[in-house]
């Protein structure tokens, strides 16, 4: 038999070209039961009891579509209950139509309810109380308007009356200014202005003229009425002496952007009766504050935008907590950018990490270092690397609080950036130079990291994205993170963790649960998955259990005990497991937003086995444990804990 002959070179081709079209149209038909089948693989994988052993396992919440809400914010309560609140939800026509929404949420029935909103508190700062109300102060007067968007040149008009005589003048809603050529500016709301004051300055008497701001708006579209230099205005309308004596002055009066405007109202969230309580108002008008706990118990609010949407310079303020009510500081004058992270230091100085969450100077108030608040002075601190990626950033006070050791996570450049970091790094407080040093980088650069302590004194670390609000990084169109990740501090290392299946970015949370469980919720990206067209808000919820729930064998039980303990006290605590026991853990609980948490930290009390029970120690001093409520942990042998028992510490 004749061999056959070799097929030409142009034939092979050909065959081969055939083929991968062959094989191309397999793949596209059967695409749908590749996914279904990777899909499934991957659900009995994660679903495996040796992986969530190793990894932990994620859950979706059954939420109610008349409870989904845009959460911005979100705190455990000494009831157990989750607040979960939106007010507006960065939507216009919510704040607009005034729909502002707080939800509970119990995660020992799974149920939600809903709970009235006075005010919108979106973008307001929260913290807790010794008593366990959270205290909520600032949030949203106006929304932003883009540049795109404005027809009418506006600006912040400041009236002012160089007289002493009368009483108060109110000036409508409307009322006309006119430049030096006529052209005519309203104001967009009503506003009193004082009489000037008369002071004495030796033998003289000086005239000091009063002032308050508005917005006032072009009557004319265009660019026309535009001014861009400093000018005075006159008030229509005003005869005689009033016309000499009151005016308008205005920087400037333009189509650029309006940032959102701050609120002043403020209220007390009582968990007991599940109500906003009005207390007084702040002294200055707040978007994006931080309020953190003072040594003496007070509240400290800290930066945030006026109610004109400029950054307060420096301008902070006091909660008086047993008055209800705010004061000026003026001895505490130091700016930072909006949503600056502090962490209560033993000593009770406030320790500034970097994190911050962006409006604000480039350059000042940027730089981590330590506020003594007895003097106002403030000690940098060096080290931090890629000291410019620190917005968006997310800062935990390492277990156990004793330590002094204070983590920054990820970060990205200043702006909408599309750079961030994964860099971690580690700051010893109690160091006699405290100095960043490097820590292990996370898996991916990051921004909006959620970090959340774990009674095992792991961190717990989820979301972000690294792209600005998951937007493009790197030529992807999208770039929501789902890895998730455990920091052991004693081995200064991260383990790897089931990754999440919801993309969480900038308006979103992670809560440590009384069950030990971690609850995730929120997201506000940019676009859609497309990457082409507007994003929207991620209302699904999900709950991570730690690999230490699915260990063989009972939880430790903390069969009861005192309500109530105050520093330095020894209390016993019955339990069934004391053999087992190896360590108790005091956690303070969260309260979110824009990935800041100033209130959760895991305080270590030192534990002696009796024959029925633990006996533990409780720290002396308010720096290592400020006053409030906290779930005490048990863990075992294994690094089980059990079930958080609440205590408060008085």
């Amino acid at each position: 038999m004749n061999p056959r002959p070799k097929p030409t070179l142009t034939r092979r081709l050909l065959s081969y070209l055939i083929t991968l079209v062959v094989l191309g149209f397999v793949v596209a038909v059967n695409r749908p039961m590749m996914a279904a089948a990777n899909e499934a693989y991957r659900e009995f994988t994660i679903n495996r009891q040796s992986y969530k052993e190793k990894y932990g396992h994620w859950s979706r919440l059954h939420v109610p579509d008349s409870f989904r809400v845009n959460a911005i914010h979100a705190a455990l309560l000494h009831t157990g209950k989750v607040l979960i609140i939106a007010g507006s939800g960065n939507n216009r026509e919510a704040f607009e139509a005034g729909t502002f929404r707080t939800v509970l949420f119990d995660p020992a029935t799974d149920k939600f309810t809903e709970v009235p909103t006075p005010t919108d508190v979106f973008c307001a700062g929260h913290t807790f109380l010794g008593n366990g109300n959270v205290l909520v102060a600032g949030g949203t007067k106006s929304y932003e308007r883009l540049e795109k968007d404005i027809t009418h040149a506006a600006g912040v008009m400041k009236l002012k009356n160089e007289s002493p005589n009368g009483g108060p003048r109110t000036f409508r809603k409307g009322t006309i200014l006119l430049s030096g050529d006529n052209t005519r500016y309203r104001t967009r709301a009503d506003v009193t202005l004082q009489p000037a004051k008369a002071m004495k300055h030796g033998d003289q008497t000086m005239i000091h003229a009063s002032e308050v701001e508005v917005w006032v708006d072009a009557e004319k579209a265009g660019d026309g009425p535009i001014v861009r230099k400093p000018a005075q205005y006159k008030v229509d309308g005003l005869t005689g002496d009033d016309q000499r004596n009151i005016y308008g002055l205005a920087d400037k009066i333009t189509r650029e952007k309006q940032e959102y405007g701050g609120d002043k109202t403020a209220y007390e969230f009582d968990p007991r009766t599940e109500r906003y309580v009005r207390v007084g108002d702040m002294v200055k008008h707040r978007w994006y504050p931080t309020l953190t706990e003072m040594p003496d118990g007070n509240v400290l609010a800290v930066s945030g935008l006026d109610e004109f949407g400029r950054l307060l310079p420096g301008d902070n303020e006091r909660y008086l907590v047993d008055r209800r009510r705010w004061e000026a500081t003026p001895g505490l004058k130091r700016q930072f950018p909006t949503y600056p992270a502090f962490h209560i230091m033993d000593d009770g100085r406030l320790f500034y990490s970097g994190s911050n969450s962006g409006y604000g100077s480039d350059k000042i108030g940027r730089t981590p270092g330590i506020w003594d608040l007895t003097n106002n002075s403030f000690t940098t601190t060096p080290g931090l690397r890629n000291p410019r990626m620190t917005e968006t950033s997310s800062s935990v006070l390492l277990p156990p609080a004793q330590e002094q050791k204070v983590m920054i996570f990820g970060g990205g450049a200043i702006g909408e950036s599309p750079v961030s970091t994964a860099r971690t790094d580690i700051i010893d407080l109690n160091a006699a130079k405290p100095a960043y040093r490097p820590g292990p980088d996370l898996p991916k650069p990051v921004r909006y990291l959620n970090a959340v302590i774990l009674p095992d004194d792991g961190v717990f670390t989820t979301g972000g994205s690294s792209g600005y609000r998951g937007g493009p990084y790197q030529g992807d169109a999208r770039s929501d993170l789902f890895n998730s990740q455990i920091y052991r501090p004693r081995a200064n290392r991260f383990e790897k963790a089931a990754d999440s299946t919801v993309g969480r970015n900038y308006h979103s949370e992670a809560i440590l649960l009384p069950d030990g469980r971690v609850i995730t919720l929120g997201s506000d990206p940019l676009y859609d998955e497309t990457g082409r067209n507007p994003g929207s808000f991620e209302k699904r919820i999900e709950v991570y259990s730690p690999p230490y729930l699915f260990k063989k064998g009972d939880r430790p039980v903390i069969s009861s005990g005192p309500a109530e303990v105050s520093h330095g006290s020894v209390i016993h605590f019955p339990t069934p497991d004391a053999g087992r026991a190896v360590a108790a853990r005091l956690i303070r609980p969260s309260a979110v937003t824009h990935v800041l948490d100033v209130d959760q930290r895991s305080v270590a009390l030192p534990l002696l086995r009796r024959p029925h029970g633990v006996t533990l120690t409780f720290p002396k001093r308010d720096g290592v444990m400020p006053s409030g409520w906290y779930m005490l942990f048990l863990v075992d042998d294994r690094g089980v804990p059990s079930v958080g028992r609440w205590v408060r510490v008085r």
